[in-house]
């Protein structure tokens, strides 16, 4: 199954009328993954029509308002709307404290179990898996501590060639799991079946990488090298460099580097200042270094 991404919103600092601070909806093999949960949210996701009921891991990059302002109210909606299956949180340390003091505070009871994973480490780590795919933390240079997020599918099966197995009746049902872990078939009397005979290359394993608020930093590049999307934050243009430096920002010009330096396949740009009004400028600056450089579209979902 191919991997969807809806962003949902994409300023920075805070909402304008026609956009929203950062929050991502990410679909892949079947799993519902949010973003980061800036305000207004839980409005987007349901404009979006994403599979609200479905999201079981959030994942928050720091600890600042235009990230994180929305998840008290999604979680206090899922309440309303009657979960009861465990809601899994990611985020800084401190990101428990926070929720739960409006819990208390607010007398929100939740009515399903919310697991917390405080992340602190400043090295990349691994901190989801199952039998499909594995979430990095990628550590971000920003004013607080922030990380973006690596969503890799693993390296899929091979496809049986069943033209090619139905010729040998030795090869029973039982053998094909091995078969499309690309291992050899050995005949009765010793003749080895090459795989490459009996199955077809497996289908491309995609993966993702989420950069939120940072200042340039060829640090991630190992972690995100290869991925076939990119989203990177672009707060500033590049006349700007010294106030991005400052502010723990990034320029379209800095994203497209290291989308370059880093081989992916797309980059989208994100995080825009409200100085700007016309948003085409980013693309400009950032395709003079990697053409494949796109604007994010409110809602719209990008195959991966």
């Amino acid at each position: 199954m191919s991997a969807h991404l809806t962003i949902l919103g994409f300023n920075s600092a805070i909402p304008t009328v026609n956009s929203s601070p950062t929050a991502q909806f990410l679909e892949m093999d079947e799993r519902c993954f949010l973003i980061d949960c800036g305000e207004g949210t839980q409005v987007q996701l349901r404009k979006a029509k994403a599979r609200f009921s479905k999201i079981n891991h959030i994942f928050i990059s720091h600890l600042h308002g235009d990230h994180c302002f929305g998840l008290p109210g999604l979680i206090a909606s899922f309440r309303l709307l009657g979960r009861e299956t465990p809601l899994h949180v990611y985020g800084p340390k401190g990101i428990k404290e926070l929720l739960e003091t409006i819990f208390k505070l607010t007398e929100t009871h939740k009515g399903f179990e919310v697991i917390y994973h405080e992340l602190h480490s400043k090295n990349s780590e691994k901190i989801y898996e199952d039998y499909k795919l594995e979430v990095f933390t990628i550590p971000l240079n920003h004013r607080i501590y922030c990380n973006g997020y690596l969503f890799r599918e693993k390296p899929k099966e091979r496809h049986l060639n069943m033209q090619e197995v139905w010729k040998y009746p030795e090869i029973e049902t039982c053998d094909y799991h091995n078969l499309k872990l690309g291992k050899d078939f050995v005949l009765s009397d010793g003749y080895v079946l090459k795989n490459e005979i009996l199955t077809t290359e497996p289908t491309k394993s995609v993966s993702y990488a989420f950069c939120s608020d940072t200042r340039y930093s060829e640090k991630i590049i190992p972690i995100i090298e290869n991925v076939d999307v990119l989203y990177h934050e672009s707060t500033f243009l590049h006349d700007l460099k010294e106030m991005a430096d400052y502010t723990g920002h990034s320029t379209a010009l800095e994203a497209a580097r290291i989308a370059r330096k880093a081989n992916v396949g797309k980059l989208i740009l994100g995080h825009f200042s409200n100085r700007y009004s016309d948003l085409t400028v980013f693309t400009d600056e950032a395709r003079e270094v990697f053409p494949n450089s796109f604007l994010p579209k409110a809602l719209e979902a990008v195959k991966i």
